[in-house]
């Protein structure tokens, strides 16, 4: 077991926080198609609204970050893992004006991202497979079927229309019960919330809408706008939808004769609601139309006020730490005017552009503050005037933390991922408030995973830097540094790590000097933080 070593750690992990007065480097390609003309003039827009935020506040942007800064950061989003070495050198080395667009077509045409956004969809819809065993058993087939929306580049609006008009059949004939075979299936969603109208209900209203629904679920409050019969008539689309326990099958929807459920009476009482849109309209009941099928329809509508709007300000959350409206599931909170408009008009361009979800993310990873660096003196000014004029730190998700680990290191073992994603689950916890559990970070510093990847002899990365007769101790520092952080390690560092490391008299002293130095920062913040 490898013992603490916090000078170490103080030495390696130096604030990297910096002030860089480099021009702005995004430049916008030559590709002339009208998708991406588009894509550069949203992101212009932001940055005109943005710009005219700080001016008011009078807040300084940070500088923008340093190309390695980026390359962390967009790879910790769009891939769910830091770059190699080799890669981080050529982005480096790389001098054009336009390779940080380029960087982003890279990743989403990389199979990494489609790993990476179906995990992150999954997570949303299917939160429920964390922690219920029952959610578990169907993951599977969801992810599944969610990998394929995601290589098909399905829109949104799509994704979400076969989710909630997903056929329930009588019998999967590929369903083994207990053995959990399942086709590719958006129907795992109902088996996951137990095909309850009132888990259905919160779940749709959460994550469709914005709408934190499931607190009228049992009373009314006071100062709720949304009331306890606005959830049961919201929940009674699902009341055709059959139990779906660990004893059930996915079975065929109930009906009444021929025509579909589609009331409920509320629990506790002996009133009875149908179902209707939270909008208060009506819905267009057609003779061969689900029930579902009329909800998709008006949730995936044009003229709804939520849908877009709930989706884009979580992609902008997720690649900012926090949304433009926040929480992101109390859309109809208070907001400033001028970001909620900035809302509106994102929006209203993703619907434009077919619900295209890439879209969006180049739009975002272009703008001048997803490119500003996280330094210290512009989060102090955010503190309060969240104005997005720096970026802020955000803590990794376990399954971020564990990829990054594998690739900066090497080291995987077969099953080691699922134990270490439920040792370090954070349930709901926002990026930007993350925190470590004791248990944690002694698996960190103390655990069999780090102390085997940092052992020159069995650690593959470091055994390669170490053997490798092209390097010399800087050139060994210099690639730990570009394996963990994506940077070259600073003048200072580089000169005092350099002499922790040769004033050993032996190869092999200095072999686990630089196992030392590479504990060192993967237990570091800098590793540990998106930022």
């Amino acid at each position: 077991m490898r013992l603490v070593r916090p000078w170490i750690a103080v030495v390696c992990l130096i604030a990297a926080a910096r002030d860089v007065g480099a021009a702005d480097v995004r430049r916008a390609p030559t590709d002339p198609a009208p998708t991406a003309k588009d894509a550069r003039a949203l992101t212009a827009r932001i940055d005109a609204v943005l710009a005219a935020h700080w001016a008011k506040a009078k807040v300084r942007p940070a500088a923008v970050a340093e190309d390695g800064e980026f390359l962390r950061r967009v790879s910790l989003d769009l891939i769910g893992k830091i770059p190699t070495a080799a890669e981080a050198r050529d982005f480096l080395d790389d001098p054009s004006p336009e390779k940080r667009r380029a960087l982003v077509e890279r990743l989403l045409d990389s199979p990494a991202y489609t790993t990476r956004a179906t995990e992150t969809w999954r997570r949303l819809l299917l939160p429920e497979a964390e922690s219920e065993d029952q959610a578990r058993l169907v993951a599977g087939s969801f992810e599944a079927w969610l990998r394929r929306k995601v290589i098909e580049e399905a829109g949104y609006d799509r994704i979400v229309r076969e989710i909630l008009t997903a056929r329930l059949s009588e019998r999967n004939p590929n369903q083994v019960v207990g053995q959990v075979r399942l086709d590719p299936s958006p129907a795992a969603y109902y088996a996951a919330k137990e095909g309850k109208p009132e888990n259905l209900a919160a779940g749709v209203a959460r994550v469709f809408l914005g709408i934190r629904l499931e607190c009228a679920q049992c009373h009314n409050h006071p100062f709720a706008r949304w009331k306890r019969e606005q959830f049961w008539s919201l929940a009674a689309f699902f009341a055709d939808v059959p139990p779906q326990g660990p004893q059930d099958a996915i079975t065929a929807p109930r009906r009444r004769g021929n025509t579909p459920l589609r009331e409920l009476t509320i629990p506790g009482t002996k009133k009875v609601v149908t179902a209707s849109h939270l909008d208060g309209s009506t819905p267009a009941w057609r003779p061969r139309a689900e029930t579902r099928q009329i909800l998709a329809e008006w949730i995936t509508a044009p003229e709804n006020p939520y849908f877009a709007r709930a989706i884009v300000n979580r992609v902008w959350a997720r690649f900012f730490g926090v949304g433009l409206i926040e929480p992101v599931d109390e859309l109809d909170s208070e907001a400033d005017s001028e970001l909620s408009s900035l809302l509106d008009e994102l929006a209203g361009q993703f619907r434009t552009h077919g619900y295209n979800l890439r879209y969006l993310i180049r739009v975002l990873t272009a703008t001048r503050a997803y490119n500003l660096s996280s330094s210290s003196l512009a989060n102090q000014a955010e503190s309060t005037t969240p104005l997005f004029a720096s970026m802020p730190v955000r803590g990794l998700s376990p399954g971020q933390l564990f990829d990054s680990l594998t690739q900066a290191t090497g080291s995987e073992a077969a099953d080691a991922r699922a134990r270490f994603l439920e040792l370090f689950a954070k349930g709901e916890e926002r990026p930007v408030q993350a925190e470590t559990t004791i248990l944690q970070a002694l698996t960190m510093m103390n655990g069999s995973y780090i102390d085997g990847a940092t052992n020159p002899e069995i650690g593959p990365v470091l055994g390669a830097i170490v053997k490798a007769p092209f390097l010399d101790t800087p050139g060994r520092i210099e690639t730990l540094y570009l394996a963990t952080l994506t940077r070259r390690p600073r003048p200072d560092e580089r000169a005092l790590l350099v002499r922790f490391v040769e004033r050993r008299k032996t190869a092999e002293d200095q072999a686990k000097a630089l196992g030392d130095i590479f504990w060192a920062i993967l237990n570091g913040p800098e590793f540990h933080l998106n930022h």
